[in-house]
C-alpha cells in the first residue's frame, strides 16, 4: 500500500475503525454461510481486537496514528486545565514573540544578504590603524584617486565598484508650471555610484535604463538619475513618465534615467537610497583627501581573497606615501601612525552602512536578554509539566502496565509540550510582527526615521518553528524523560520519590533567578547609562532655541546672510536670532592641526566652529575673557577659544592676544575666551575648539560666498515649535534665493544623543519586568506544589506545636537557598560578561554598589512576595480538618 492512502488513513481515525469491524464481521458472516458454527468460526478468527490493531497497522503508519492520539490527548489535557495552560502559553508567547522580533531585526540589518549576483562574493575594504587624535581607530572610507588605483590593480581578480555614503539632501523637481530652480524643496536619500555597479550586481531596470561605465568616466560629464524602485512608487506612484523629468540638486541639473528594479534599495540597510547619481558627478572626485565613498570588492568566482588583500595592501602604502611627501611640520609618530594603516577585507553580502556598526552591539546584547527571557519562561513551564507529571503518575504506571513503552510515554508528554509551544509561537509571532517595527520606528529621530524591510518570509517562518521545537524540548525534555521512567509498582503504591522531583523543580527555580539576575543587572547598566548621558552638562542652554538649517543657491555672500538674520529679528515672537555654519550637536565637525605662536603643529586636532556676532550670547554660552566678534571680524583675522583650548595649547594661561595659525597659513588672533560646551556628542569629552567668524575672506581679501549655514533662533515662546512654518516662510521672504531646508529644537538635537540608549534602556527594562514576573510567578508554583506535597508532614508538625515561624522556614528554606545560590550565580557571569558590552555604557562601574543593590533587593523582594502566599497557606493548615478529609 503506498504512502499517501496510509497518510489519509490516519485522518480517518474511527471511520477507518468502523470499516474494520465491519469487514471482519463480513468474514465472520460468509464463514457462517459456509456451514461453520458460529462460535467456531469466530474462534478459529480469532481476537477481534488484535484483528483490527494488525488491519490498521497494515491500511495506515503506526508511527502517525499514534502520534495523532497523542495529539487528540495532549490537547483534551490542556483543555482541561485552562488557566494554567493559558498561563504557561502567554509566558511562552512573549518570549518566543520577543526572540523572534529580535531576530527579524538582526537579519534584516545584519544578514539578510543584498538582492544581487554574488552578494557572498561582495567584501569591503576597511582600515586599520592609529587615528589623528592617537586612539585606535577603523574606518571603511575611501579617496576617489585611490580607488581607481585599486581597481586597476585587481581587475583581473575582482569589480571595484565606488558607492557614496547616502546622505539625505535637498532637490526641487519641476511641476509643469515650475522650472526645477523654483519648484518646492524637498528630502531624499542619495548615493553616488559607479556607472558599472548596476551590471556587474545584475540588476535590471524596472523603467528606462540603468547607468554604465560611459556614464561615469568624465567629471561633470553625464548629469543623469536612477531612481529607486521604492522612491518612485512613494514619490510618483510608478508614472511611467518620470523618465526624463529633471531636478536640481545644488546647482546641478539632473534627468531621471531610468528606474532599478524591485527590492533593490542601495547598499546600506537601515537607509532606503532614493536617487543613485555617477560618482563623477561628485566635486570630490579629484581631491586625495575626501574619504566621500566605500569601495565594495565583488570577487571572480572561485578566487581566494587574500591575493587581492595584498593587493590592495601594497596600493594603499603606495598612496599613503605619495599623499605624505605633502606633509609638513608632522611629527614622527604621527607619520608613522598615517602610514601604517592596514587594511581587511570584511564580508560584505547583507550590505555595510554606518547603522550596522552602530547597533550591532547593541542588537546582540538585546538577543541575549530576550534569550534568557526565553530560558525563564522555559523553566517556569518545565515547573509546570513536572507538576503535572507527578499528579499523573499512576495514569503512567498503568499505561506502563497494560504494554505502553517508555518511548510512547515520553512521546504523550513531549506532543502536549508541543502543542503548548505551537500556541505560543503563533501568539509570538503577532506580538512580533507589532513589535519589530515598533522598535525600529525609535532607532532615528522621526523625522529621519530608520528604514528596515521586516518580511515574513521563509527565514523568519523557518526561525520560528525551528524555535517552538527547541523550546518544546527545552521545557518538555526533563518531564517526559521523568514520566518515561515511572515504576509502575511504586507509583501505583503512592510511593515515588518526591524528593528528587522537587530537587529538580529547584534546580530550576535557580537557574531561573540566574537568569533574572542577570537580565536585572544589564537593565541596571543600560538605565544608568541613559540617566547619566541624559543629565550631562552640556554648556549651553538649549530652551526655547530653533536652528533652521539654510541653503542659497546660489551661494551668497554673508553680508545676505546677514539680511536675513536681521529679518527674522523682526519677527514677532523671535527673541534673538545669530548664525552659524552647523547647530551645535548635530554631528558635524571641522578640524585641523594647529600652531601656536608659530611654534611646530600640535599633536592632537583643534575643532573649529563658524559664527556670527551674537552666537555666544544666543546660546548662552558665558564669555569670561575677551570679547565677541565685530560685524568687522572676518576669518582668517579673529578667534574665540574655549577653556579647553586654552589649557591644551596655552598651558591655562590667558589666551587673550595670542595667535595661532592652520593650514595653508590662515592666521587667528585669540580676541576671547568661553566657557566649554559640548561640540558634536555626549560620550566624547569636552573638544579644544577655536570659533571663529562666519564671514570668510579668501587671498585677495574677497569675501566668501556661502551656500548653506545655519539660524539660531531663540523664541520668547515656551513651545519654539509654534514658529515652525512662519520662520519657514519668512526666510526666502527676506531673500529669495534663501530656503529653510530642515528646522529642529536643540532640544531635540539634544535628545538624539541618546537615541540607543534610551533605546536600549526602555527595552531592557520592559525585559527586565517580564523577567521578575516570569521568576516569580516560578517561585510561587514550586512553593504552592511543595505546600500541596507535605500537606501531612506540615499538619502533624502543626498538632505537635510547631510554630508559624518554625513552618514558614521549613516551607520556604530550601527554595530560598535556591534563590541565593540563582543570585551569586547570576552576579558572577554578569560580571564576566560586562566586558562584551561594555562599548555601550557610559561612566558606569558594573561594581558599584548600585549596580550590585538593585537586582539583589528586586529579586529578594519578588521571592518574598512570591512566597508569602504559600506561606500563608502552610501556616492555616488544620490538623483536624485535614485528619477528616483523609
Amino acid at each position: 500500500m503506498s504512502w499517501w492512502p496510509r497518510i489519509v488513513n490516519v485522518v480517518r481515525g474511527d471511520r477507518l475503525t468502523r470499516e474494520i469491524d465491519e469487514e471482519l464481521q463480513s468474514h465472520i458472516a460468509e464463514a457462517v454461510e459456509h456451514g461453520r458454527d458460529p462460535d467456531e468460526a469466530r474462534h478459529a478468527f480469532g481476537s477481534p481486537l488484535h484483528r483490527r490493531e494488525e488491519s490498521r497497522d497494515i491500511r495506515l503508519l503506526p508511527w502517525l496514528d499514534s502520534l495523532r492520539a497523542d495529539a487528540v490527548f495532549g490537547w483534551r489535557q490542556i483543555m482541561k486545565r485552562k488557566v494554567t495552560s493559558a498561563a504557561a502559553i502567554l509566558s511562552l508567547a512573549l518570549a518566543i514573540g520577543a526572540c523572534t522580533s529580535a531576530f527579524r531585526l538582526i537579519d534584516a540589518l545584519l544578514l539578510r544578504p543584498l538582492p544581487v549576483a554574488g552578494a557572498e562574493r561582495l567584501y569591503v575594504p576597511a582600515r586599520l590603524g592609529i587615528g589623528p587624535e592617537g586612539k585606535p581607530q577603523d574606518f571603511d572610507g575611501c579617496e576617489y584617486p585611490l580607488f581607481r588605483r585599486m581597481r586597476a590593480a585587481v581587475k583581473d581578480q575582482a569589480e571595484l565598484m565606488a558607492v557614496s555614503y547616502a546622505e539625505r539632501t535637498d532637490l526641487t523637481y519641476a511641476s509643469d508650471q515650475e522650472t526645477p530652480l523654483h519648484g518646492a524643496m524637498e528630502k531624499a536619500y542619495l548615493q553616488y555610484v559607479s556607472g558599472w555597479m548596476f551590471g556587474s550586481l545584475g540588476l535590471r531596470p524596472a523603467q528606462g535604463r540603468l547607468f554604465t561605465e560611459n556614464d561615469d568616466l568624465e567629471p561633470g560629464a553625464h548629469p543623469y538619475a536612477v531612481l529607486s524602485y521604492d522612491y518612485w512608487t512613494r514619490r510618483f506612484a510608478r508614472d511611467p513618465k518620470v523618465i526624463g523629468r529633471t531636478f536640481r540638486m545644488g546647482s546641478d541639473l539632473y534627468q531621471v534615467a531610468g528606474v532599478a528594479g524591485e527590492g533593490f534599495t542601495g547598499t546600506e540597510p537601515g537607509t532606503v537610497t532614493d536617487i543613485f547619481v555617477p560618482t563623477m558627478m561628485n566635486s570630490a572626485v579629484h581631491r586625495m583627501d575626501s574619504t566621500w565613498i566605500r569601495t565594495l570588492v565583488l570577487l571572480k568566482t572561485g578566487l581566494a581573497i587574500n591575493p587581492v588583500r595584498d593587493k590592495l595592501q601594497t596600493i594603499l602604502r603606495s598612496y599613503l606615501e605619495e599623499r605624505a611627501k605633502g606633509f609638513t611640520g608632522m611629527s614622527r609618530q604621527r607619520m608613522d601612525n598615517f602610514l601604517n594603516q592596514t587594511l581587511v577585507l570584511e564580508p560584505a553580502a547583507s550590505g555595510v552602512s554606518g547603522m550596522q556598526k552602530n547597533y550591532r552591539v547593541s542588537l546582540a546584547a538585546l538577543g541575549v536578554l530576550v534569550a534568557l527571557v526565553l530560558l525563564i519562561a522555559c523553566a517556569n513551564v518545565a515547573n509546570l509539566m513536572t507538576a503535572q507529571a507527578a499528579a499523573r503518575a499512576r495514569e503512567m504506571a498503568l499505561r506502563v502496565s497494560i504494554g505502553a513503552g517508555r518511548r510512547r510515554l515520553a512521546q504523550l508528554v513531549l506532543v502536549e509540550s508541543g502543542w503548548l509551544a505551537l500556541m505560543a509561537t503563533a501568539i509570538g509571532a503577532a506580538f512580533a510582527w507589532w513589535s519589530a517595527p515598533f522598535v525600529v520606528a525609535r532607532i532615528n529621530p522621526p523625522d529621519n526615521p530608520a528604514r528596515l524591510f521586516l518580511p515574513a518570509d521563509w527565514r523568519v517562518l523557518g526561525f520560528g518553528l525551528a524555535l517552538a521545537a527547541v523550546v518544546t524540548l527545552l521545557f518538555g525534555m526533563a518531564p517526559a524523560l521523568r514520566a518515561s521512567a515511572v515504576k509502575p509498582v511504586s507509583a501505583l503504591k503512592g510511593g515515588e520519590d518526591s524528593h528528587s522531583r522537587r530537587r529538580l523543580m529547584h534546580t530550576l527555580i535557580a537557574a531561573q533567578v540566574a537568569f533574572c539576575f542577570l537580565v536585572i543587572f544589564v537593565a541596571g547598566l543600560f538605565v544608568a547609562t541613559f540617566d547619566r548621558l541624559s543629565n550631562q552638562p552640556t554648556g549651553f542652554s538649549a530652551e526655547r532655541i530653533l536652528t533652521l538649517d539654510t541653503v542659497a543657491q546660489p551661494a551668497q555672500p554673508p553680508v545676505s546672510w546677514n539680511q536675513v538674520a536681521e529679518h527674522l529679528r523682526a519677527v514677532p515672537g523671535v527673541e534673538t536670532v545669530a548664525l552659524a555654519d552647523w547647530a551645535l550637536m548635530n554631528g558635524n565637525s571641522r578640524n585641523n592641526l594647529i600652531s601656536i605662536n608659530g611654534a611646530p603643529p600640535n599633536e592632537s586636532l583643534t575643532y573649529f566652529r563658524y559664527i556670527a556676532p551674537g552666537w555666544i550670547d544666543a546660546m548662552k554660552i558665558p564669555l569670561l575673557d575677551g570679547r565677541d566678534f565685530r560685524s568687522s571680524d572676518t576669518s582668517p583675522g579673529m578667534a574665540i577659544v574655549n577653556e579647553a583650548f586654552a589649557k591644551a595649547y596655552l598651558n591655562g594661561e590667558d589666551p587673550i592676544g595670542k595667535w595661532f595659525s592652520r593650514s595653508a597659513g590662515m592666521r587667528y588672533q585669540i580676541v576671547g575666551l568661553v566657557r566649554d560646551a559640548r561640540y558634536r556628542s555626549m560620550r566624547e569629552p569636552i573638544l579644544p575648539v577655536a570659533y571663529v567668524p562666519f564671514q570668510a575672506i579668501d587671498a585677495t581679501g574677497a569675501f566668501i560666498p556661502v551656500n548653506q549655514g545655519t539660524f539660531i533662533v531663540r523664541t520668547t515662546s515656551p513651545n519654539p515649535l509654534a514658529m515652525v512654518s512662519t520662520l519657514r516662510q519668512e526666510v526666502p521672504r527676506a531673500r529669495p534665493g534663501f530656503r529653510v531646508s530642515n528646522i529642529h529644537t536643540q532640544a531635540e538635537l539634544n535628545l538624539r544623543q541618546t537615541v540607543r540608549e534610551r533605546l536600549l534602556a526602555t527595552l531592557a527594562l520592559f525585559f527586565a519586568g517580564v523577567a521578575l514576573l516570569l521568576a516569580g510567578i516560578g517561585l510561587y508554583g514550586v512553593l504552592d506544589y511543595s505546600v500541596q506535597q507535605r500537606r501531612r508532614e506540615i499538619g502533624i508538625r502543626v498538632a505537635i506545636g510547631a510554630q508559624a515561624g518554625d513552618i514558614a522556614r521549613r516551607v520556604t528554606a530550601d527554595v530560598f537557598r535556591m534563590v541565593l545560590l540563582g543570585a551569586v550565580t547570576g552576579l558572577a557571569v554578569g560580571m564576566a560578561s560586562v566586558r562584551s558590552i561594555q562599548a555601550l555604557l557610559y561612566q558606569v562601574k558594573p561594581g558599584d554598589a548600585a549596580m550590585l543593590a538593585l537586582p539583589s533587593v528586586t529579586i529578594l523582594s519578588a521571592a518574598f512576595l512570591a512566597a508569602l502566599p504559600a506561606v500563608i497557606r502552610a501556616v492555616r493548615i488544620d490538623p483536624a480538618a485535614m485528619l477528616r478529609s483523609e
